[in-house]
């Protein structure tokens, strides 16, 4: 049955969705993990290049990721009031 809800909600993640690749910081949840996504850019003043860090929570069934692994996230429906991303796989764990 948690396979069958799984597979449901990576289903409803369609073409538009979001897909985002970044490093688990935090597994101490139940079935939730948090993600950091950082991306440098230039500030449009001064010209320096900074990095932009924004943390989400995922839906992870399994369990499955733990803290440092890399991993690949996908915009779904609200699953509570923060959690709106689900696990789509673990591109690296960690050593």
């Amino acid at each position: 049955m948690a396979e069958k809800k799984q597979q449901t909600l990576k289903q409803q993640a369609s073409s538009q969705s979001k897909v985002l690749v970044g490093e688990v910081v935090s597994d101490k949840m139940d079935k939730t993990v948090v993600v950091k996504i950082s991306r440098t850019l230039k500030h449009p003043v001064f010209g320096k290049v900074i990095q932009q860090i924004k943390k989400y929570k995922a839906h992870d069934q399994e369990n499955s990721a733990g803290i440092g692994d890399v991993v690949e996230i996908v915009e779904c429906r609200p699953l509570s009031k923060t959690k709106h991303m689900v696990l789509n796989r673990i591109v690296a764990k960690r050593a």
